[in-house]
């Protein structure tokens, strides 16, 4: 059975006689430093104590795939800031995915999911894909719906938990409610105690070195342009949250392939153009969010650049340079490329700045915090 038959398989039946739990909701409490915005919210899926911590088991949860060997957290782990280290992840049957894994910093305030697809604006509508995603699969699950349910129903603790999670519900256990449950846990994986956080939004002036200082005033220079794609409290500029007043969100090509000095990138990898095949759209991608960007190497939408360092350099030549092979092109001239993207000369000291900057974005409790981690780790 496709996706799109689905929707008869969004409830899986209590056992007879089973009584649902009596409705106690506590709704989930943010711990957001002053100023900071509360995310934005579906009204069908209110965050509540007890979703977040069913959708915390789900996450780590390797009942989630085919062959019970992954689980989400399997292509995003806590400490890259749930990101994997992988130039491109592998699918529960070996599959090589076509793009990076993205790290879960901060997905709440995303405005768009995915590095290409501005029509994903839901996290429960994007945990479709995973789940049942065949190009690649990923955790192989399509046409096993009625199998997946079971695992659960099957198992007490699952079944007091989603219970718990849905009491309201006469069917807790469901399609719906496994997507509701881990979208809630996404969003909860806030990360905003920072260097950067501590200096801006906490008070306090030493938290950032003068060095990261330095940093960030070329970070939102005009000279290197950094800021008009990832700028805001998020760096980002596909962001959203309570007190937005529309949905912003870009897609932007950073000359990272010009094949044979067309535009083109690699196939499997084109950005928006693979949605609308449009020529002026070959490798456009979101900016990702930069918190924790020093935990999430390696980076772009393919992996294809390994540190920090060499990102810099992609950006100061305006563009990158292949030499030779399949993909031998001049980034810099891509007829596609952002007008941000330009080039730029920095001394050693500013490179350095530049790094310590980026380092200030890494939220040390964000990468350890036991409310995000493996709850098996923690019996």
């Amino acid at each position: 059975m496709g996706i799109l038959g689905l929707g008869a398989l969004f409830s899986c039946q209590l056992p007879v006689n089973q009584k649902l739990p009596e409705s106690n909701v506590v709704p989930y409490q943010w711990n957001l430093p002053p100023g900071y915005p509360l995310p934005k919210i579906p009204a069908d899926n209110p965050m509540t104590v007890a979703k977040v911590e069913l959708g915390r088991h789900l996450f780590y949860d390797k009942k989630l795939s085919v062959n019970d060997s992954m689980s989400c957290a399997s292509c995003h782990e806590q400490a890259r800031a749930f990101s994997d280290g992988k130039a491109r992840s592998k699918g529960v049957h070996g599959d090589l995915h076509p793009r990076n894994s993205m790290a879960l910093s901060n997905v709440a305030y995303s405005t768009t999911l995915t590095w290409s697809n501005p029509h994903l604006q839901s996290l429960e509508t994007q945990m479709i894909t995973p789940i049942f995603g065949e190009d690649p699969p990923e955790l192989g699950l399509v046409g096993k719906e009625q199998e997946l349910l079971a695992k659960f129903q099957h198992n007490p603790d699952d079944v007091q938990r989603f219970q718990t999670a849905f009491p309201d519900q006469k069917q807790p256990i469901s399609l719906k409610s496994i997507t509701q449950a881990i979208a809630s846990f996404e969003r909860s994986l806030i990360s905003a105690d920072s260097d950067y956080d501590r200096f801006h939004f906490g008070g306090d002036p030493s938290a950032m070195s003068m060095a990261a200082q330095r940093g960030e005033s070329l970070f939102l220079s005009e000279r290197l342009e950094c800021f008009h794609c990832h700028g805001g409290f998020n760096f980002s500029d596909s962001t959203v949250h309570q007190k937005s007043r529309f949905q912003e969100y870009a897609f932007h090509n950073n000359g990272l392939y010009n094949l044979d000095s067309t535009g083109a990138y690699p196939t499997g990898g084109q950005g928006l153009f693979e949605l609308n095949h449009s020529t002026s759209d070959q490798g456009k991608f979101k900016a990702p969010s930069l918190r924790n960007i020093s935990k999430t190497a390696p980076y772009m939408h393919d992996g294809s650049i390994t540190s920090l360092d060499q990102v810099i350099d992609h950006y100061a030549a305006g563009g990158r340079t292949i030499v030779s092979g399949p993909n031998k092109g001049i980034g810099a001239d891509n007829p596609n490329k952002s007008g941000f993207v330009k080039g730029f000369k920095l001394s050693q000291q500013e490179r350095s700045d530049l790094l310590a900057f980026l380092e200030s974005l890494t939220d040390q409790r964000f990468l350890s915090n036991p409310a995000f981690s493996d709850p098996q780790s923690l019996d």
